[in-house]
């Protein structure tokens, strides 16, 4: 029965923090072995890492074959590394960072320049949009047709086809054969790679409502070491004397940005 002094516990309420809040010790030690392992790039016996976690030799053999059954670590001759489950939780780490780094990139050049901004790379054959960045006020173009197989129509696909060799970007085109798309579209693949061979590879690639009408857009060519990239833009149609100074400016953009993009773009 309640006090006057004490209230009855309301079922409903969560629990009151406690200052010793009980913490999975054997998750702690486990991470803190981790962490020694991680610290050996060429490998640690057992006994060194219990002496460096100041953890119990017997603590440590069972943490370490807990382990290693897990595939956080790996024995080989007696001393411990880092296995593959720890090092795909180490890998998605710093994919999901390099991805942050584009992705606030975009985001910067966006509100700068006023434009949406788009990031794509050519991989495994396909075209493959990596990320967009726009604002209501100023909308991506909406994808009605699929961007991978209407690469011969719009700026991203184009300069991503003209970094390709000849072999691979025919081999491209026979996939993904060139059709109308609008009436500004390149009507046929010969004309296409007429207009690819003569692009240069350093300039931006400008389409006029070739794949929605109602749009212009402007791609930069972008290639760190076998990968195909693009940062594109778009504007509406009736902005079209915008689209050259926001693509220089976005070039400009880029270049003060290059050396963490260019460790990035491989997403």
């Amino acid at each position: 029965m309640a006090t006057a002094d004490t209230a009855p516990a309301d079922p409903s309420s969560p629990p009151t923090p406690q200052h010793n809040t009980t913490l999975i010790g054997s998750v702690q030690r486990a991470i803190r072995l981790l962490e020694a392992v991680a610290a050996h790039e060429y490998g640690a016996p057992a006994k060194q890492l219990a002496r460096e976690t100041g953890l119990a030799l017997p603590t440590t053999y069972h943490l370490l074959r807990t382990l290693v059954h897990e595939d956080y670590l790996r024995r080989e001759k007696g001393l411990f590394f880092l296995g593959e489950a720890a090092e795909r939780l180490s890998s998605s780490g710093a994919e999901q960072k390099r991805r942050s780094t584009v992705i606030d990139a975009l985001a910067r050049w966006r509100d700068s320049i006023g434009v949406p901004v788009y990031y794509a790379i050519y991989r495994e054959g396909e075209i493959e949009i990596m990320c967009v960045s726009d604002t209501p006020g100023n909308p991506a173009v909406e994808e009605w047709a699929d961007f991978r197989e209407t690469g011969h129509a719009h700026a991203i696909g184009q300069c991503l086809l003209s970094q390709l060799d000849e072999n691979i970007r025919r081999d491209h085109l026979d996939r993904y054969p060139v059709q109308s798309i609008t009436p500004y579209t390149v009507p046929d693949s010969r004309t296409l790679l007429q207009r690819l061979e003569r692009t240069n590879r350093m300039e931006p690639v400008t389409e006029c409502q070739e794949y929605a009408l109602g749009t212009v857009c402007a791609a930069i060519p972008i290639t760190v070491g076998d990968t195909a990239g693009t940062m594109a833009i778009s504007l509406p149609s009736h902005q079209a004397d915008r689209l050259l100074p926001a693509v220089r400016q976005l070039r400009n953009e880029m270049g003060r940005a290059i050396g963490s993009l260019a460790i990035s773009i491989s997403i």
